[in-house]
């Protein structure tokens, strides 16, 4: 099991969510159709988990040292998320986004195939790496969800039709994600202060990590001190993504990144 089976598993996945999502837009005209769209769509992250479970098995090791593989384990967390929303709140088009945006980024990883070394490096050799990266890549899907929710909501203030609920569930969404990004701001620290004997170093990654932690508190204090400023801070919040996908992506193709101790995330 390597990631030579990799267009195997994403092309049964796919095939998988498309039925499902079939039977998703169904259920607009008739809910009966939800019945067999969930559990369809559920076979299809099975097969996913599947796929990621064993390639930690093979790789002896976490995938998550490339873009590539964290690509991959935000494909993961994204249905996951739809999901739990789906169940809380009942919104299908999110289930189908998070589906949908899941399935954009295996297409990405097919596309893109990399070298994967089985090796890791001495700095990654550390008990704080695992859930140093899966706490920040869950709270990446969340908040990713959370601007897609703003960007809807700011549709539907410019046609007058802003619900109280669409303000709700951005507001839960960033709350979720930013306490999984705090976590993950401090748990980068200790595994610093491991490897490179400081908590803090100023590092080109580091100051983007710090800005996108800044730009979601400013949504939080802006709602919580503007409550009637839907508009305003729904873009607050959907500029924050902006900052996060520039952190995520964009700094390591900065010139600064050569720079970076993070360069082993690199290609």
């Amino acid at each position: 099991m390597t990631w030579i089976d990799f267009p195997l598993y994403s092309g049964i996945i796919g095939c998988i969510w498309l039925i499902g999502l079939v039977f998703l837009f169904l259920a607009y005209t008739k809910q009966p159709y939800m019945k067999a769209a969930l559990p369809i769509l559920f076979l299809g992250w099975a097969v996913l988990l599947l796929f990621v479970a064993k390639l930690w098995i093979e790789l002896d090791r976490p995938p998550m040292r490339t873009l590539g593989e964290t690509r991959l384990w935000y494909a993961t967390f994204l249905p996951f998320v739809g999901f739990v929303t789906y169940f809380r709140w009942k919104y299908k088009w999110f289930l189908a986004y998070s589906v949908l945006l899941s399935s954009v980024f295996l297409i990405i990883n097919y596309l893109n195939p990399e070298t994967y070394s089985k090796t890791l490096m001495p700095a990654l050799q550390s008990p704080w790496f695992v859930p140093h990266v899966l706490v920040y890549l869950f709270s990446y899907a969340v908040l990713a969800a959370s601007s897609i929710v703003a960007m809807k909501g700011i549709y539907d203030y410019s046609k007058g039709v802003l619900s109280e609920e669409t303000l709700k569930l951005a507001d839960n969404l960033v709350y979720i994600g930013f306490a999984f990004l705090t976590l993950g701001l401090l748990f980068g620290a200790m595994w610093a202060k491991q490897a490179w004997g400081h908590y803090w170093t100023w590092d080109p990654k580091e100051i983007w990590a710090f800005l996108t932690w800044m730009g979601y508190l400013t949504y939080i204090h802006y709602r919580y001190f503007h409550t009637h400023k839907t508009k305003q801070s729904l873009t607050i919040l959907a500029l924050a993504f902006v900052v996060l996908l520039v952190c995520w992506f964009g700094v390591n193709y900065l010139p600064v990144a050569q720079t970076s101790v993070h360069t082993y995330t690199q290609q």
